[in-house]
């Protein structure tokens, strides 16, 4: 067991370091240069490692592991997952979690896991609404270029649902700026009046936003103290989907 942890180490460098000496790995791992060298051995025979030559060799990525990638990737279902995490996040706060996806200038809802409360949001799987008006849609409008988000929604007045929506795009842009400055976004009753929603993005493991989560109920449960802590949850929410669709946070601690 303790060489089958050794090795998987060696290979988790390489996700910050494209190229890594024997000594490199043995610095930064803290194993004798003995067992490093036995290892990185192995992993080149088994093409999971390829040495440059040089002074010194150095190592990259082989392959197989691509190829591991590939099967893993090939195998995600984002809608199963974010069922599976929107059920989780439900569980703990008691309010209704959606997950959603962009498409042109809406959201389309493609997961609900709904609430127990006898007062609660109404919404279906496969809505679809204007990506200003909500919380999710900001996140998705947020992670796009310049470009982009001008193509989608233009430079004439925006549709409104509520007295709340912004309809402006100047205001909207603003809007995004500090949705990408605090990594969470709110529908201050912009999509239905009656309703609070916070959202955040959802990453694959290019590190791409491809969905956002929300975490939404009726004004009469939102309060400072619940907005604070359905962020929370939204936020850990978010992540753990991330994680499961193959993203890692960058330099992440060793």
């Amino acid at each position: 067991m303790p060489a089958v942890i050794r090795t998987l180490d060696i290979l988790e460098l390489f996700l910050d370091h494209p190229r890594l000496s024997a000594g490199d790995i043995t610095e930064r791992l803290g194993l004798p240069r003995t067992t490093v060298h036995e290892l990185l051995v192995t992993l080149v025979a088994r093409s999971y490692l390829i040495s440059e030559p040089g002074k010194p060799v150095m190592f990259r990525l082989g392959m197989p592991l691509f190829q591991l990638g590939a099967a893993f990737a090939g195998q995600l279902d984002l809608v199963r997952e974010a069922q599976d995490v929107a059920r989780a996040v439900a569980a703990a706060c008691d309010e209704a979690v959606h997950a959603a996806v962009l498409d042109g200038a809406d959201v389309i809802y493609l997961v609900k896991a709904d609430s127990t409360h006898p007062v609660r949001m109404v919404s279906a799987v496969g809505r679809r609404l204007p990506a200003h008006c909500t919380a999710v849609g900001k996140v998705l409008l947020a992670s796009l270029s310049p470009a982009d988000l001008d193509a989608r929604v233009g430079g004439g007045d925006l549709l409104g649902m509520t007295p709340d929506s912004i309809t402006d795009p100047d205001r909207l842009r603003a809007e995004l700026d500090r949705v990408r400055a605090e990594g969470v976004a709110v529908d201050d009753g912009e999509s239905d009046s009656a309703v609070r929603c916070v959202g955040a993005p959802v990453r694959d493991h290019t590190g791409t936003t491809v969905a956002a989560m929300s975490v939404s109920a009726p004004i009469i449960r939102w309060t400072p103290a619940t907005h604070a802590a359905w962020t929370r949850l939204v936020r850990d929410g978010a992540a753990e989907l991330s994680a499961r669709l193959g993203y890692r946070v960058p330099n992440r601690p060793r």
